[in-house]
Parts: structure tokens; sequence; C-alpha cells
């Protein structure tokens, strides 16, 4: 079966409480303890005073040690940087200490999980990085349907120690971006027009924020505690108010997926097949998800169909697969094990990407279609792609509470992509292709601007043109707010960070 072209199961360990499980990387104690350590911490700074002078725990990884060079890559290759200190976080009171030691010495910081900060933004030259990508506790109470996971899992580890419980929540289709980066952008994959955004399912996190004047502390937001907190983490959490050490989902059961690929080799059958995913895709039944990737070489299209048999899915998706004479593959099972199954391994993609995100709330016409054809049939490499995400259904749903995610109007999300360069060579940016790449994925992105508005904040872009509204629309204003409140000295900036409201 052809794999994704963009982009080992966890065995969970059995813990005290009905349902509970916690993967390994944190042994029930350790993650007992790790809360009795993150309740001592809200003291931290009170009224606003000043600390005791912090110090560096967890993991340190420093330029001269051996590590050094892996630690600090990402997963785009195209961006570089060399922090001055790496800490990789073994609990809560490490991402504390971290923060605070930040702050005491005036030293720029990034939060990263996944590394997949498409600018590059979750690194910074002679900063720290706090990476938590290494707090992976994970408890599941099967009977409230409520799991509670550190903010270092991946999507991938998600997905599959869920799906040994038969239990799902939405995610992205790349199992190696952090769940939590993919979650406090908004989130969404197979199971958003079903079970609607990743953000849709959060209903809390714990969140290390400033305190006073060089400090920090941990706070919880849920519907009762920090609401407007919440609210802006479900869209817009992504480096803008603290660091997010873990996130509690309300999951669903989930036993089976039927999982469909239909192939069409070249770009004759574009125009049939991309009309007839458009109309039909975001308004079929709920349960099914799609996803139509456009290459140089053929036409992919991805279907995941939620307690459904490979006789429904097809039945679905006819009209779609009634154009030309596609290759077909139907597989039912698992969730985890078909999510596991079309995983890349990173070492096999590509060193550099670029990507444009786009919302659509029209379907393109054939003059947008005209265009596709044609960047794809110029496209740099095989790698470069056009892809969509049906949207609709439970994605025009917000949960208890609402979301800063913008786009529930959206008709589909599309992104046109340029991957290139082999991983271990030399930077991205002295790649001799890099010019002719970057030129033409900024040139399809400005042919689709008439057919398209809004832009997705998990695939930003550094020229993006008010970025702000583009991102969050009308929801700007309110996130500024709630900026001021949680971190008004505006430690956590980035180029595209929200500002404080000033008074």
């Amino acid at each position: 079966m052809q794999d994704f072209s963009r982009r080992g199961l966890l065995k969970a360990t059995a813990a005290a409480g009905a349902g509970a499980v916690i993967v390994p990387g944190m042994t029930a104690a350790e993650a007992t303890a790790a809360e009795a350590t993150a309740a001592s911490a809200l003291g931290n700074g009170p009224g606003g005073g000043r600390c005791a002078p912090a110090e560096l725990t967890g993991r340190i990884v420093r330029p001269n040690d051996p590590s050094y060079t892996d630690a600090r890559l990402g997963w785009d290759q195209l961006f570089s940087h060399y922090p001055l200190v790496i800490v990789f976080a073994q609990n809560t009171q490490d991402v504390v200490n971290a923060l605070t030691w930040a702050r005491q010495n005036d030293v720029a910081l990034r939060v990263r999980s996944g590394r997949h900060s498409l600018e590059g933004w979750s690194n910074v030259d002679n900063g720290l990085v706090i990476d938590i990508s290494e707090l992976k506790s994970v408890r599941i109470d099967s009977a409230a349907r409520v799991a509670t996971v550190g903010s270092g899992l991946n999507q991938l580890e998600a997905v599959t120690t869920l799906a040994q419980q038969d239990l799902a929540v939405t995610t992205g289709t790349e199992g190696s971006v952090g769940l939590a980066g993919a979650t406090l952008g908004g989130g969404f994959g197979f199971l958003t027009r079903w079970l609607g955004l990743a953000c849709d399912s959060l209903v809390g996190a714990e969140i290390v924020v400033p305190s006073g004047s060089e400090c920090a502390k941990v706070i919880n937001a849920d519907l009762k505690n920090n609401s407007d907190l919440l609210w802006a983490l479900r869209g817009a959490g992504n480096g803008n108010f603290g660091i997010v050490t873990s996130l509690t989902y309300k999951v669903a059961p989930l036993k089976s997926v039927s999982y469909l690929q239909a192939t069409w080799d070249g770009l004759g059958d574009l125009h049939g097949v991309f009309d007839a995913w458009q109309r039909t895709a975001p308004v079929s039944e709920d349960r099914l998800g799609t996803q139509l990737e456009v290459h140089k070489p053929q036409i992919l299209l991805f279907a995941v169909l939620a307690e459904g048999t490979p006789d429904e899915a097809k039945e679905l998706l006819a009209p779609i697969l009634s154009v030309g004479n596609p290759q077909i593959t139907v597989q039912e099972g698992n969730w985890g094990d078909v999510y596991a199954g079309f995983q890349i391994p990173t070492e096999d993609e590509p060193a550099n990407w670029k990507f444009f995100s786009q919302f659509t709330r029209k379907p393109f016409p054939e003059e947008a279609i005209d265009v596709i054809a044609a960047f794809m049939a110029d496209a740099p490499t095989d790698d470069s792609n056009f892809f969509t995400q049906a949207f609709g259904g439970a994605a025009r749903r917000s949960p208890r509470g609402g979301t800063a995610f913008a786009h529930r109007d959206a008709l589909f999300y599309s992104e046109p992509g340029v991957g290139w360069g082999k991983r271990g060579d030399q930077p991205g940016v002295c790649d001799p292709l890099t010019p002719q790449a970057q030129t033409w994925i900024a040139e399809f992105s400005q042919a689709l601007r008439p057919y398209v508005n809004g832009a997705y904040v998990n695939v930003p872009n550094i020229g993006q043109q008010d970025w702000e509204t583009a991102y969050w629309r009308d929801n700007f204003d309110r996130l500024r707010k709630i900026k001021a409140k949680y971190d008004p000295h505006n430690v956590f900036q980035y180029e595209q960070s929200i500002p404080p409201a000033s008074c």
C-alpha cells in the first residue's frame, strides 16, 4: 500500500485505579511525585515577589555535549539554530525551574515538543529551549472516557495507546508531530468530521506560566478554573501563554475503522476527481474523513470511515471513485494499527519543507483547479504536493466553553507544499534546489489567493500578511486581553506571537 507522502506501539502498564494506565517513561510513583512537586510550585512568587535563584534541572544539553547536534535539529532542516542550552524536562518542576531561570537571567526562550515548528520558531539562537518531549505519562479513565497525557506524547503514541482500549481522539495524520502542538493550534485529521477538532476534546490542561517579575508557577485551566485560558489554548495555545505540561481530553469509543486509498496515475483526472471530492466529501456522513493529495505523478485519495465496513466506505466515496480508473485498496481494523501502518519514518522524508496554509469556504471553480494542475505539472520534486482536508460535520460545532479556532465554516483546508533535499546533507539554505523550491511554492500560493481565505496557525508563514486575523479572525482582540492577564510581560514571544493588550 502506498504510504503518505507528506510526512511501535507503546505498551501501557496497568496502574492503580480502574481503567488507568501509565505509559513507560514515567512510573505511577514518579507521576504522583511530579504532581506533588507541581502543586508545591503554585506558591512561586506570591504577590509578584522575587524568587530564589533558579537552577536548571532535567536532562541538560549544551553546545559542548556530543548529543548537541541531534538535540538542536528540528524536523524541517531548512531552519538551523544554535541554542545556548536545551532542557529536556522530566517533570513539571523542571519546566518551572527552566522558565524561572530564563527570566532571572534575561535569556530568550522557546518551547518545543515534536520539533515540527514549520518556521523554526520552537528553536532560538543563544537562548534556552525547553523541550517537553519526554513528558510521556498517560492515565486513562476508560469508564469516564477521559485521558490525561503528558505533553511530550507524539500523535502516533497517543493514537496507538488510546486504541489499545478502543478509544480515540482527533489527531493529525503524521505520527511524529507532537500531540500538544497539534491540539493547541486546533488539530484536525481523519476523525475531525466525526469527533470535531483535537482542541474540541481538550477539557483541561496543566500549564506553567510567568509569575511576578521573575518567577513561574503552575496553574490549571478547565471549564471551572481559568476557563478563559482554556478557550485560548483551544486554537491559540502554542507558545503564547505558557508551557503546557499535560492535557486532559474527553475521548470517544472507537473499535474499528475502514481505511481506503485510491490512486490515479498522472494528472489527467484531476478536474473530475477534485470537483467530485469537494462537492461530496465535506457534506458526506460525519463518520467519513477524507484527504486528497495531488502530486506530479499521481493523485491520491485517503479516507477513514469510523465504525464502518469497506463496502460502506466505497459506497460513500462512489462519486469520486467513479472518475477514471483508480487503483483502490481498503482495509478494516483497529484505528491504532491502521494509523501506525501509514506512517513514514522521518529518515525517509525530505529534509526541507515549505508549506502555505489556506481555508476555503466555497468550491473551487474550474480556474482554481487549472492553477493546481499547472503548478503540480511543474513541481520541482515528486514530494511536492497540494494537500486537502475535508471539513464539515462535527468541525462546524463548537464545544462547551468555545474555542479560539476560527475556521469552522470552512468547506475544506488546503496546503500547497514543497519538500526537497536529503537528511544528513548540507543545511537547507545551502541546497542548490532551495531557491527554485521556494519560488515555486510562493508563486503557487499567490496564484490561489483569489479562491482561499485565512490561514492555519499550525502551518504559519513568516510572510503572511495580516497574520493576526488570518489565523484567528475576530478572536484576536480577546486573545490579546487573555495574554495580558497570564503573560503581561510578554515572556512568551516569537515572530508571530500574540502581544498582550495595552491599557
